[in-house]
C-alpha cells in the first residue's frame, strides 16, 4: 500500500527477493520532487526497519530515495505468507545465520538499489550489524559512501565495563542455551526481536572471539573487506556501552583499501544527556546529528 507521507514523501511497503529469491519486506521512501541520491538503511541485529523511519523519511525530504528492511526471519521478513503481515511463522527450523544476512539479503539490497537507482550515488547507512555486513559484501563497490552508526567488531572483551560481562553472560549462559532448547533466539531474553536459532549461535560466538568475526576461519566471505574502496565514516556514540571506540576502529582497519573516518559523537554534541546505542535514529536530533549525516552523505565525490 502506498501513502503520500508528510512533508512531500511517499512511503511505500514493497517486497524484494533476496538472493536466493526469499521475499523480504521493505519500506520505500522516495521524495515528490527530483531525487538526487538513493540511501539503503542497514539495521542492527534484532532491530526492526520501523526504527529508521523517521531518519528514512528525513533524507527522503531532502531528496533521496530511501530503502530500510527487515533481515530474513525479522520483522515482516518473518511473516508466514505475502498476504499475511500479522501472523509472524515458527522460527524453529528457520535456516539462516548473520553471514547469510550478508550475503543474501543485503547484497541483494545493494543490487535492488543499484538497479533501480543506476543514475544516482549508492549510498549505505549501516547501523551496529548493518555497517559490520558491508565488509562481506561481495557488490560492495557499489556503494559511493558509507555512514556507519555504532558499528564495531563487537568482541565483549571491547565493550565498557562492566557491560561487557553482562553480554558475555547473557549471550552464553543463557542465550546458547535457551537457543537449543526453544530452536531459536527469544527476544524477550534481552535481545529484541526473536531471532532465527542460527543467527543467534553465529553471533555468539563471533560476540566470544578476540577479534569477532575478523577469527571465524569459516568466513571466506572476509576476502571482501578490501573491496570496499568508497568513502566511509564511522560515527562512535561516547556513551554506547558496546560500540566502543576500540570496536568501531577495529572494524574499519579491516577496509584497508581506504582511510575510514572515525568519528566520536557525545551527548552534548546533540544537546541532549544520552544516545547510547540506538539514540542516534530518534527524531529529537533532526537538526543535529542528523542534518550532519545527511550533508555527508550528500556531499559530492
Amino acid at each position: 500500500m502506498t501513502e503520500a507521507g508528510l512533508d512531500d514523501v511517499f512511503i511505500d511497503d514493497i517486497t524484494f527477493p533476496a538472493a536466493d529469491r526469499y521475499l523480504l519486506g521493505a519500506t520505500l521512501y522516495l521524495p515528490r520532487g527530483a531525487k538526487r541520491h538513493a540511501v539503503l538503511i542497514n539495521s542492527a541485529a534484532a532491530v526492526p526497519r520501523k526504527l529508521y523511519r523517521g531518519l528514512a523519511s528525513y533524507l527522503a525530504r531532502r531528496g533521496c530515495a530511501v530503502l530500510t528492511y527487515d533481515y530474513r526471519g525479522t520483522g515482516d521478513s518473518r511473516r508466514k505468507s505475502l498476504n499475511n503481515f500479522s501472523q509472524p511463522r515458527s522460527l524453529v527450523g528457520f535456516k539462516a545465520s548473520m553471514s547469510e544476512w550478508a550475503a543474501l539479503d543485503v547484497t541483494a539490497a545493494v543490487a535492488w538499489m543499484r538497479e533501480r537507482y543506476n543514475a544516482l550515488p549508492l549510498n549505505y547507512i549501516g547501523h551496529s550489524f548493518g555497517g559490520q555486513a558491508l565488509g562481506l559484501l561481495s557488490n560492495n563497490a557499489e556503494v559511493s559512501r558509507a555512514l556507519f552508526v555504532a558499528a564495531q567488531a563487537a568482541t565483549w572483551r571491547l565493550m565498557a565495563s562492566p557491560e561487557r560481562y553482562r553480554v558475555y553472560a547473557m549471550m552464553n549462559f543463557a542465550g546458547v542455551p535457551l537457543t537449543h532448547l526453544l530452536g531459536y533466539a527469544p527476544g524477550w531474553a534481552g535481545l529484541g526481536l526473536d531471532l532465527p536459532k542460527g543467527v543467534f549461535l553465529e553471533w555468539a560466538n563471533w560476540v566470544r572471539n578476540e577479534r569477532y568475526m575478523f577469527d571465524d576461519p569459516n568466513l571466506e566471505a572476509l576476502a571482501n573487506f578490501p573491496k570496499y574502496q568508497g568513502a566511509l565514516m564511522a560515527l562512535c556514540i561516547s556513551d554506547d556501552p558496546w560500540a566502543t571506540r576500540p570496536a568501531v576502529e577495529l572494524l574499519c582497519r579491516e577496509f584497508t583499501s581506504i582511510e575510514p573516518d572515525v568519528q566520536t559523537i557525545t551527548p552534548a554534541d546533540a544537546g541532549t544527556a544520552r544516545i547510547g546505542h540506538f539514540g542516534f535514529f530518534k527524531p529529537e536530533h533532526r537538526d543535529t546529528l542528523w542534518r550532519g549525516a545527511a550533508e555527508w552523505i550528500q556531499t559530492a565525490d
